[in-house]
């Protein structure tokens, strides 16, 4: 399975984006990572394959909201109330596997990134 990430682009802090990510086959949960600059990659959020439950970091709860179209083998990542620290690039990521996990090795399949730069 390909995974196709877009959206990314620079806004201003307050703003919105919304990250869409397209697979090119049937996956189970799929989620979004994030790695800033001279940073570790850290997970941002996760959405069972119903879109039944979905799970976010803690810095993002609240203002992101993760989302699917199983019909379209899609994810989307809604980024509201950027913040400068949000800039980073942005990883859509796919399970093969069903489960709920938010470490980088419980994810089987990952797209290319999408650049987010928020500016203050």
């Amino acid at each position: 399975v390909q995974l196709q990430a877009s959206g990314g682009g620079l806004v201003q802090a307050g703003g919105s984006l919304r990250l869409s990510c397209a697979a090119s086959g049937r996956t189970y949960g799929m989620g979004w990572f994030r790695q800033a600059p001279g940073k570790e990659r850290e997970f941002v959020a996760h959405i069972t394959w119903s879109g039944g439950s979905t799970y976010y970091a803690d810095s993002v709860k609240g203002r992101f909201t993760i989302s699917r179209d199983n019909a379209k083998n899609a994810v989307y990542l809604q980024m509201n109330s950027l913040k400068p620290e949000d800039t980073a690039v942005y990883y859509c990521t796919a399970r093969n596997v069903p489960g709920v996990v938010t470490t980088i090795g419980g994810y089987t399949y990952w797209g290319q990134g999408t650049l987010v730069t928020v500016s203050s």
